[in-house]
This record gives structure tokens, sequence and C-alpha cells, in this order.
């Protein structure tokens, strides 16, 4: 059975607003997320939140021009990223790839 991937696509985001709306929009999350570190950390261990299909398939989530991102607010990016690391060690369904190339190859 093939994984459910979702692109989380980062090309443009600049601050940690632009990255909730990001995430909010490639993961579908209802109107009611509050686009917060903790909504997010609540959010990717939450199957109920997630697109229909991935809790039995798993879900994958592969960010993609991130570097501009995480060169402009090096100390929002770690949290990101910490909390993405935490949902997948708390998380067996749940997987995040960085996407090497794109921003950084330009």
């Amino acid at each position: 059975m093939t994984e459910h991937v979702v692109t989380l696509d980062l090309d443009g985001v600049m601050d940690k607003a632009g990255l909730m709306e990001c995430i909010a929009r490639a993961l579908g999350l209802p109107d009611w997320f509050g686009r917060n570190w903790d909504a997010l950390a609540d959010s990717l261990s939450d199957h109920t939140v997630w697109p229909e299909g991935a809790v039995e398939k798993g879900l994958s989530i592969v960010v993609r021009n991130w570097q501009p991102y995480a060169k402009a607010r090096p100390d929002e990016w770690e949290i990101a990223v910490d909390i993405f690391g935490e949902a997948v060690d708390r998380t067996a369904e749940l997987s995040v790839a960085l996407a090497l190339g794109g921003a950084a190859a330009r």
C-alpha cells in the first residue's frame, strides 16, 4: 500500500504566519486550526484532521523550497523542525522529509 504523500511547498514563505497558512492548506486542516506551534504539534499527531485515507496508508510530508525560510527565520525554522521530529517520533504512521535542491540550487 502506497503512503499518502503531501507536498508542503514553502516557496515564498518568509515568516511563521506564511508557514502556518501553507501547512493548513497543504494538509487541508480545519478552519479552527490555531496557526501556532502548539496547534501544529497537535495536528500532526491527530489522525482526525489528517487527509482522508492517510491513517490507513501512512502520511508522508515532503517539504520543498524550505531553505529560504530557514535562512530568513532560523529560530522559527528550528522550532518547526523540532515539531516535525517530535510528531514523527510519536506517530508511527507519519514521516516528514526535507527535499534538497529547488531554491538552494538556483
